[in-house]
């Protein structure tokens, strides 16, 4: 199958088909005569395999190390664990962080109700931001 096949057969966008083959994520040959990508059914459940791991916040990086792993006849299995573990406590701690900013930005939108707008005047850009960066 050709490259809008395949992607459409995965879910994916041609775009993506091309990218990952000239990453070398995808196994494609060459039509003789007009040297278009040809792909098998072992590159649609790659492709697949590829679409799930990036869904599941995989890197390209990653997914290519596990590739390599499967292709040598490895598990990859404790990997991936430990990638998924990883990004666990990355995605706890970025979400910590999120919630802290929310926070900010919500005493900060209920401190400046009701203030009245200025216009910079040489020390100041914006008072809002500069008041409330004074009482952080």
């Amino acid at each position: 199958m050709r490259v809008h096949e395949l992607a459409e057969r995965a879910g994916v966008s041609s775009h993506a088909v091309r990218y990952y083959d000239r990453l070398g994520l995808l196994d494609a040959t060459r039509e003789p005569d007009n040297r278009y990508r040809q792909f098998d059914r072992a590159a649609l459940n790659r492709l697949r395999f590829i679409h799930s791991a990036k869904k599941l916040g995989f890197t390209l990086s990653e997914i290519q190390g596990i590739l390599a792993m499967g292709h040598a006849h490895e598990s990859p299995c404790p990997t991936v664990r430990e990638i998924v573990r990883k990004r666990i406590r990355e995605n706890a701690a970025h979400i910590r962080e999120l919630v802290a900013l929310q926070g900010r930005l919500e005493a900060a939108e209920k401190r400046w109700t009701g203030m009245l707008d200025r216009a910079p005047d040489g020390h100041a850009v914006c008072h809002l931001i500069e008041d409330f960066a004074e009482d952080a």
